[in-house]
């Protein structure tokens, strides 16, 4: 196959806002019934929705890649992470987003699914049939997501340090007998060994000392309305080019105030730029 083959972006403006009904993590708290779970890791990658002809963003948004990345996927919706392995979060995100696929950039992707959204069973029968599905594709660049059973909440943490101490973000739960449904509910909950959360960029607050001239502070909404600085975290090269305003931004933080407010809220990545890149990473 041609190196140049892609496929193609969609153009309508309703294909690309439409976003895929998708199935939302609630986050883990102690004294759940662990024995209903099936454990994974939880991949710092970019979550994708294969709608069976094309991958699309959790946004709605079409991602440009090259024909042979997909070529051999299953015609049928798929659920799970496009990722280039732990620690690899910014360049996979440049290479996502980019208009005009790098050839080379996507040879060290894969598509790691965890779900069949247009099967009507319990997740421990869609992952059997996911399993099956995927051993019979050929192409190696799309493999499901390992899933695994803990004994208790000890047996849990312990997983988690493991992942935490090798550079993974840390664990996903998805209860045996839930069905595929849209929204954040116990049927999906993460495991991390802090709190994370998003907010779109408001303003950008001007630094002071060391950081003249540079990025202070990101002022940032949450989608409640929540505003709040956002100061820590950035490295001086992300202080001097900051996330674009209207760009969506994953922090993290440990509990909040009476007010509301995250509490050592500290930036981790730029999660949805406000425009796509037209040029590679």
């Amino acid at each position: 196959m041609s190196p140049r083959s892609v496929t193609a972006p969609q153009t309508t403006t309703e294909q690309a806002a439409t976003p895929p009904a998708l199935i939302l993590a609630n986050v883990y708290r102690e004294g759940i019934d662990l024995s209903r779970y099936w454990v994974s890791e939880k991949l710092d990658g970019v979550r994708a929705y294969w709608d069976g002809s094309r991958l699309i963003t959790r946004g709605g948004q079409p991602i440009a890649v090259p024909v042979w990345f997909t070529d051999g996927f299953p015609a049928i919706p798929l659920d799970g992470e496009l990722w280039m392995g732990r620690g690899t979060f910014e360049v996979l995100s440049g290479t996502v987003r980019s208009l005009e696929p790098d050839h080379d950039a996507w040879r060290a992707v894969s598509y790691r699914v965890f779900d069949l959204p247009g099967m009507d069973a319990p997740f421990g029968e869609r992952l059997q049939a996911l399993e099956r599905l995927l051993a019979d594709t050929p192409n190696p660049r799309i493999a499901p997501v390992e899933q695994f059973r803990v004994a208790d909440h000890a047996d849990l943490m312990a997983r988690l340090e493991t992942v935490v101490a090798g550079g993974g973000e840390g664990l996903m739960l998805h209860r045996d007998d839930a069905p595929y449904r849209a929204g954040r509910s116990d049927d999906l909950i993460k495991v991390k060994p802090y709190l994370d959360a998003e907010a779109r960029v408001i303003a950008h607050l001007p630094g002071k000392g060391k950081y003249e001239g540079m990025l202070g502070a990101l002022l940032v909404e949450e989608p409640s309305g929540q505003r709040f600085r956002l100061g820590s975290g950035f490295s001086d090269a992300e202080r001097r080019s900051p996330p674009p305003i209207g760009s969506r931004v994953t922090f993290k933080y440990h509990g909040r105030t009476r007010n509301g407010i995250p509490r050592f809220a500290s930036f981790l990545r730029v999660r949805d730029p406000a425009t796509r890149s037209d040029s590679t990473h």
